[in-house]
């Protein structure tokens, strides 16, 4: 098959003693090992009111590891639009393309990214939070970009931005909503398997099967996130897997402030059956294995997806083990 390009979606995660200082630290390290080891690109994901996921602000990550890195992608995965003005996003992200000339990308998402409360703070009133408006917005935005308004449109006279550089503009999706927006409007599409890994091969093939030719891509370009944890042998990648595993499976039970658990929480702890249940639910979502397993399996999901790259999320438990993981996936993949 055909080179399989891999890069990472970044959620930044603020483990269990680090300060936010620390943790960007990190983040700066980690990209530039993806860089020197050829990953092709490095997105992060936007959340809020978390006890310690340091990425309310994409545009902001970027631009800092953007000045720490010199021919990585670098992109969000993605800009939750519905928080935001698509004017403030089209000029953050114009800017952005214009300093870091063909190295920026602009993931789209419809969802919060949050919790209700969150979200009305955000957004400042219950009709915007209420209210589905993400179809004009997403089309506001575009029209930004690609400076077309129709004469009489409300925002016709802006001059967004003097950048006449423009991000790849992505659209996100676990649903057959994010991806009927992105074949409607030529746009490229990432699947977030992590979420539904089972729907995969389905989705993109609709988005195929329904892709409209634009000014952002003449044929579809799809590819799918997957969370991995890596390791020199298949039980020591079980072994750093089970932080993980106990963090998620609290999340989704609803217990969103919960800290990243440590390898030595880790250790002896037995899940309640409710949560061998939720974990039972998420089969799939984290590929764990060596190198060579994660990398096998890797390369048969994209095989069977038809796809050419795969965005990978790490879930380690701690900075040395997530760049030994880094370095023996890329080297696997070789």
């Amino acid at each position: 098959m055909m080179n399989l390009k891999i890069s990472l979606l970044d959620m930044v995660v603020m483990y269990q003693g680090d300060s936010v200082a620390q943790t960007i630290e990190n983040t700066v390290d980690f990209a530039q090992q993806a860089e020197q080891l050829g990953y092709h690109r490095y997105w992060f994901t936007e959340h809020h009111n978390t006890h310690n996921l340091v990425c309310p602000s994409p545009a902001l990550l970027i631009a800092h590891i953007a000045a720490q890195t010199t021919t990585i992608r670098l992109g969000a995965g993605g800009v939750m639009l519905p928080n935001h003005s698509p004017l403030r996003v089209a000029e953050d992200f114009a800017l952005l393309a214009g300093i870091h000339n063909d190295r920026i990308d602009l993931g789209l998402g419809r969802a919060p990214g949050t919790d209700g409360l969150t979200a009305l703070a955000l957004r400042r009133t219950r009709e915007a939070v209420y209210r589905y408006d993400f179809p004009e917005h997403l089309d506001e935005l575009l029209h930004y970009f690609k400076r077309d308004f129709p004469a009489d449109a409300p925002f016709a006279r802006i001059q967004f931005s003097p950048s006449t550089e423009v991000p790849r503009i992505f659209m996100l999706g676990s649903s057959n909503g994010g991806v009927n927006y992105a074949a409607a409007r030529g746009l490229s599409f990432v699947f977030a398997a992590h979420m539904a890994p089972q729907n995969v091969t389905a989705i993109l093939q609709h988005y195929r099967q329904t892709f409209v030719p634009s000014m952002w891509n003449e044929v579809p370009h799809p590819l799918f996130s997957i969370g991995v944890i890596v390791a020199e042998t298949e039980q020591e990648a079980m072994r750093l897997a089970k932080p993980a595993q106990m963090y998620w499976a609290r999340i989704f039970m609803g217990d969103s402030r919960v800290p990243f658990p440590t390898l030595t929480q880790a250790e002896g702890y037995e899940f309640s059956e409710a949560e061998q249940l939720t974990l039972a639910q998420m089969s799939g979502s984290i590929l764990v294995g060596s190198a060579a397993q994660v990398a096998e399996r890797l390369k048969k999901m994209a095989l069977a997806a038809n796809v050419e790259e795969v965005l990978t999320l790490t879930f380690y438990p701690d900075k040395a083990s997530r760049l030994k993981g880094q370095r023996l996936l890329a080297e696997a993949l070789k």
